[in-house]
This record gives C-alpha cells, sequence and structure tokens, in this order.
C-alpha cells in the first residue's frame, strides 16, 4: 500500500505521520521515525484519523435543515441561500448583526482563523471571536502591556529550571513557549530530567507533570497570584534576581516589591495551602538556575485572576532575566509567522484593548487586539438594540460546550434568525442546532502548513502537506465557503498579501501564500523545497539576536497596568464562600480533543462519562461510594456526575474537565455522556475585567447524593 508524509491536524501538535492508503481509503496512521522533531511520536488521538475520515456519522454533503430535520443540501447552494439570508439582515440592521466564531478546529486548518478574521472585517462587523478568549485571553493578549523581550525568552530545550503553573502538557500537548513543546512530551521531559533539569509543579493534583517534579506545590484552586506573589517576595528579599538585567531593562522595581511585600512566605504559603519550606525551596531553584521559564497551562487562567497570574509569572520571568541575549540565536525562530528583528532591548508596552478597540455592549469589555471576548456573545444575541447579533456562523466549534451557562448558551442560539455550522457531523450539541451545516474536508484532504504549530518549534522547522485523498462530493475548504459568502455579499477578505481575488478564489497555495505575506519563507517555497513531504529545516534563517538600537529607551514596567495595586486588592479579598466547600477545577483528557473525538471507537473505549475525581477521604465523608452517581452544585447551577476515587487530588477538590455534556437528554445519559462543567458557571459574575474571562476553574460547589 502506497505510505505519503503528512502530519496531524487533529490537535495542535501537528505530529509528522506516516499515511497508508489503499485507494481512497486511510488504511493506518502512524508516526514518521525520520522526523528530526518528533522521532516517531504520535498520540493514541491522532492514530485514529482513518476512522474519523470514513466514520458512518461523517457528513459527506452540506445540510438544511426542514421541518423533517436536516436533508443533504448542494454546498453552491446552501453558500447561495446563506447568503440570500444574510443580506437583508446586513441592510436592516447593519453588518454587526452578523458574527463569526472561530472555534478549536479553524485553527488546525492553517487557512481557518485567517479566512474568518478576513470575513469579518470584509464584511465589516465587530463582532469575530475565537476559542482563545475562553481559556487563555491573558497569556496571549495582556502580557504586552509590561514590554516584550525582542530577542525572544528561554527555551525548554535549553532548560535547567522549569516552573510549570496549572501545565499537564504530557497529556494537553499544550505548553507556550519556554514551556514543554508538545512533541513526544513525556518522554522530552524524562529526558530533560535525567539531564540535570529541576522541574517545579503549581497544581492541586498529582497530575503527570507533578509526578516527575523535584517540587510539587498542590496549591489551593484559585490561589495561584499567592503562590507566585510569595516566591517573588523570596527572590526580592534574597537578591536572587537578575540585578544586572534588572537594572539596565526594567522599571517599576519598587512598587512590584511594595505589592509583594504582604506575602511572606509564611502569609503567602498558608493562602496558598502550600508547605512554607516547599514555597522557598521552589523560589530558590528557579532563581538559581542560569535558563528556563515560568508557564502557565489554561487552569490558571480559568480559576480567577488571570490576567494577574500571568503579570506575576511574567514578573518572575523578567526579574531571573529569562532571555536570549545579543549573539544568541533567538527562541522560536518561526517561519511562516511575519517577525521583527530580533534585538536586545524591550518593546515599548502596548495595551490591547481599551479605549480605541472596538466595544461591546456588555460589561465594559472590548475587542483584545482583533477579537471581541467570548464571554459577551449570548447578551449580544439575546439583547435587543443596536448592534445586536442576528446571525451567527460557527466555524469548527461547538459554542454549546464551550462558552460558560450552557442553558443561556442554547436560548442565544435559539433566538438567532440564522445559524450557521461548519462542522463534519450533524450529531454535535451545537450542530444540530443549525440551520445549515456546511460540511468541510477534512484534513488528509486538503493542503495545509505548520503555522499552528510553530510557535514551539525551537529550530526553524516547516512543512507544507499536500492533500492526500481526493475531495468527496461538492465539500469545500472552509476558506472556499467564506471565499465564497464573500463573493455572493460583494465584500472582499482582506489577507496579509492585499485583497484577495474575488474573480476566481484562489487555490490553497496561493491563499496561504497571501495571508502569511511577510513571512520568512513563503508557502509555496516550503512546497517546493519538500517534493517528498518531508519537514523542511531552514537553519541558515535562525535568527540570532541582534545589538539594540541606538539609543533605545524602552524598558520592562512592572507597576503596567496597575497591577501591583491588583495584587494588593487580591491579598485583601476573603477567598471563603459559606456553603460551598469545594472547589471544581478543570482538566484535559488524554482521549478527547475538547469536545472532539468522543464518537470514535478507540477513544470511547478508553471513556464515555466525565468523572468527578474527589479524594477517597471526601467520598468518605460525603457517604459516597466511588461510581455512584452525585449532584454538583455551584451558585449557578448545576450538573450530574459520576464520582470517582483519586488520591493524587488534595482534599477539598473536584476535578473535571470540559467538553462533554449534552443539554438535550437528562442526568439518566451521563453515563455515556457525561456532563457539561459549563452549567456551573456565569459569565457575568466574578469575570476578569479585562478579557471577560469566565470562572471556568476553581468554582465553588457543593456535592449532594442523587
Amino acid at each position: 500500500m502506497p505510505v505519503q508524509r503528512s502530519f496531524c491536524r487533529f490537535c495542535h501538535a501537528n505530529c509528522a505521520i506516516l499515511v497508508e492508503t489503499e485507494g481512497d481509503t486511510v488504511v493506518r496512521v502512524s508516526g514518521d521515525p525520520e522526523d528530526p522533531v518528533f522521532g516517531g511520536y504520535t498520540c493514541i488521538k491522532g492514530r485514529q484519523l482513518p476512522e474519523a475520515h470514513h466514520h458512518p456519522e461523517r457528513l459527506l454533503a452540506s445540510q438544511k435543515k426542514g421541518a423533517q430535520g436536516f436533508a443533504p443540501i448542494a454546498t453552491q447552494q446552501a453558500l447561495d441561500e446563506i447568503a440570500a439570508k444574510l443580506k437583508p439582515l446586513i441592510e436592516e440592521h447593519g453588518p454587526d448583526s452578523v458574527a463569526i466564531y472561530a472555534g478549536t478546529y479553524s485553527f488546525q486548518n492553517s487557512a481557518g482563523v485567517a479566512s474568518a478574521m478576513a470575513f469579518a472585517q470584509g464584511l465589516g462587523t465587530r463582532h469575530f471571536y475565537t476559542s482563545v478568549t475562553l481559556d487563555q485571553p491573558a497569556k496571549v493578549y495582556t502580557a504586552f502591556q509590561y514590554g516584550q523581550w525582542q530577542g525572544g525568552g528561554h527555551v525548554f530545550g535549553e532548560a535547567d529550571v522549569a516552573f510549570f503553573i496549572g501545565n499537564n502538557p504530557i497529556v494537553s500537548h499544550y505548553g507556550p513557549p519556554g514551556g514543554l513543546p508538545p512533541f513526544s512530551p513525556s518522554r522530552r521531559l524524562r529526558d530533560a530530567i535525567e539531564g540535570g533539569l529541576k522541574l517545579i509543579v503549581a497544581d492541586p493534583r498529582t497530575s503527570d507533570v507533578a509526578a516527575l517534579a523535584h517540587i510539587h506545590l498542590p496549591v489551593k484552586p484559585g490561589e495561584d497570584p499567592a503562590l507566585l506573589a510569595g516566591m517573588i517576595h523570596v527572590i526580592l528579599e534574597e537578591r536572587l534576581y537578575d540585578e544586572a538585567f534588572v537594572q539596565a531593562h526594567v522599571d517599576g522595581l519598587a512598587e512590584l516589591k511594595e505589592a509583594v511585600s504582604g506575602f511572606p512566605p509564611a502569609i503567602a504559603a498558608a493562602r496558598a495551602g502550600v508547605s512554607e519550606a516547599d514555597l522557598v525551596a521552589a523560589a530558590r531553584m528557579f532563581a538559581g538556575g542560569t535558563r528556563g521559564s515560568a508557564s502557565t497551562g489554561t487552569g490558571p487562567e480559568m480559576a480567577g485572576n488571570g490576567t494577574l497570574t500571568q503579570y506575576l509569572v511574567s514578573s518572575l520571568n523578567i526579574l531571573c532575566g529569562r532571555f536570549c541575549r545579543e549573539g544568541e540565536k533567538s527562541s522560536i525562530p518561526r517561519i511562516f509567522t511575519p517577525v521583527t528583528p530580533r534585538r536586545a532591548q524591550v518593546a515599548p508596552p502596548m495595551k490591547l484593548w481599551g479605549e480605541g478597540f472596538p466595544a461591546s455592549r456588555f460589561r465594559g469589555l472590548t475587542h483584545l487586539m482583533s477579537e471581541m471576548p467570548c464571554n459577551v456573545l449570548a447578551d449580544e444575541i439575546l439583547t435587543p438594540g443596536q448592534g445586536q447579533i442576528k446571525a451567527l456562523i460557527s466555524i469548527g466549534g461547538n459554542p454549546m460546550l464551550a462558552f460558560p451557562d450552557q442553558d443561556k448558551m442554547a436560548r442565544a442560539i435559539d433566538a438567532l434568525e440564522l445559524f450557521v455550522s461548519v462542522d463534519i457531523r450533524s450529531e454535535g450539541v451545537s450542530a444540530r442546532r443549525s440551520d445549515y451545516i456546511l460540511a468541510p474536508l477534512m484534513c488528509l484532504e486538503r493542503d495545509d502548513i505548520s503555522s499552528l504549530s510553530e510557535w514551539w518549534y525551537e529550530i526553524p522547522y516547516a512543512r507544507y502537506t499536500e492533500a492526500l485523498l481526493p475531495r468527496p462530493g461538492d465539500l469545500l475548504d472552509e476558506y472556499e465557503m467564506l471565499w465564497g459568502l464573500a463573493k455572493r455579499l460583494g465584500t472582499g477578505l482582506p489577507l496579509a498579501g492585499g485583497p484577495c481575488p474575488m474573480n476566481v478564489c484562489p487555490d490553497k497555495q496561493t491563499f496561504l501564500d497571501m495571508a502569511v505575506a511577510g513571512c520568512v519563507v513563503p508557502p509555496s517555497q516550503v512546497r517546493a523545497d519538500s517534493p517528498d513531504g518531508k519537514a523542511v529545516i531552514y537553519d541558515d534563517k535562525h535568527p540570532i539576536v541582534e545589538p539594540a538600537e541606538p539609543g533605545h529607551e524602552a524598558r520592562f514596567d512592572l507597576a503596567g497596568g496597575d497591577m501591583p495595586a491588583q495584587l494588593v486588592a487580591y491579598g485583601r479579598d476573603d477567598p471563603a464562600r459559606q456553603g460551598f466547600p469545594f472547589r471544581l477545577i478543570s482538566r484535559r483528557s488524554r482521549h478527547r480533543f475538547n469536545s472532539t473525538g468522543g464518537h470514535l471507537s478507540a477513544l470511547a473505549a478508553k471513556r464515555t462519562t466525565n468523572p468527578a475525581h474527589i479524594h477517597p477521604d471526601d467520598l468518605a465523608g460525603l457517604g459516597v461510594a466511588d461510581g455512584e452517581m452525585i449532584r454538583i452544585a455551584s451558585p449557578h447551577g448545576e450538573v450530574h456526575a459520576l464520582a470517582k476515587a483519586s488520591d493524587g487530588l488534595r482534599r477539598g477538590v473536584i476535578s473535571m474537565a470540559h467538553g462533554y455534556g449534552d443539554p438535550d437528554f437528562s442526568p439518566d445519559a451521563v453515563p455515556m455522556r457525561g456532563g457539561s462543567t459549563n452549567r456551573l458557571v456565569s459569565e457575568t459574575s466574578g469575570f476578569d475585567p479585562i478579557t471577560g474571562q469566565a470562572l471556568q476553574s476553581a468554582i465553588p460547589v457543593k456535592v449532594m447524593r442523587v
């Protein structure tokens, strides 16, 4: 059977794979042992691509909902009808009556988010949303307000110390730059530790990475700021920071020092729920390293105070000077991303929200750079007035499971005059509420570049993969769908390389060249450089950190955004929530990618439900048996789950995954469908005032027997 090289797009890791085909059928997917980054690694999810492509539930035609349910419709006819419904809405209510949501799977298509954003911009709507603002907006958007080191931060591959805060990349296959890359993460971490790496992990549970840590800090959910402030207190008091770097490049040290003065080790450790000795040891271990970063997963941001937590993580790295210096290779070189010169200097602080950015009608929130925070979407649909959303196009997303307050989101979607989903199945919780489902090509049927995953590559690694299978029927790539709608509406698709041609839809290579124009090597050139589908390593393109520009004066600002005052205010808050003795935290599932994968047989065989992991002593105190159905209630809602004894959790903590559940089924379906933790969450209280992020982890809850 023919074997061809490609890369997986089940998740953002983009593992190098070998694809065996027989005719138009994918027979087997395995790792590529010759790939210089992945070395043959794949995960269980990616190895299910054959079934995913040929699953009986996969849509091979677009769908239109009628009185009797969904019926197939030609894709071009569906686009005609969708455009015909959008035109009068736009004429009567303006372009803000249309919203576009680019979900998790739009990111797995290298043209997905770029085309969705271009469609929104061409339309002129401010209502462009992505899944980034659901789980990690502070990491992506707020750190710029303190300044950015243009030479890049330290990478994991060269680290002698690493600090993971609420991040379990062995399961999630996610770590921000400086964290553990998602390429054979377990083996990579173990090899690094054997080579001398010192590992610190802060997590309320003994996660896969925490089990390997030299110091595990089982921090109370939501109290990461106390832990981090206590560590910074130790580093400042013992003068363990990089004094030369701070003197040369950092302002606001006095303000930070004053703010952490209220968090001496004993007080910080008590609030964080960790050993004072371990907190001090962790501070000394991190500061004592020569290279390595502190990094967070999505959990700490979702646990409240996300912007404050990210500020303190940034402060740790800045104080310890964890950046590439003049003459060194710059980190995360990137091929498909336009980059500025890498210099040994601080880029001026930037505020990517607030005054001057398009505003929501709710909670004082604005765009975060180019997108609106997801947690205003339901209110923007449900509330009449200028700018009310009447139509929503969801691309590779599942808002019913991804967004807070599931019942409210259901009401919002049902209130729309037009709901269009781009989805491979009609059985999804969100898709089945659609008026139209546009069935897309799947990953092995389309060209793509490794632009999403290049934020983890420590070398100038690039891939262009061609389609390995013919497109079924009249299915389209997502960018082709949006091009078709823009053509019918008479709007354009503004791309980095200029306006997309609207006379004839460009092929994927041409579109990608335009979407990433100004990058180091254009996709078309990478394709030409790899006729056999292998990765290309552009060693001569690895940037070296250049000297600072003469007269450059920008410095890090540790007092930026009034963050020291926010830390002081946090210290005054009483975290107790009477009547809700437990805190429910989020976790990743090894056998799902958010809400994707549960219909695949090998993954479903591993787990169908979403168990509530609870310490055995807590179960005994509740009088609940392992495997018993329980009811978990928050101040905002409740969810049913099967209890699962887990002695790796600290007492008082419940751990559940996102992406499960179905509001159209009773609790009797929980064993086969799980429950959605978003039923416990409201986006209108306890939200981050900058990002709008709801409290989706560290949720105060109580447990009742059913």
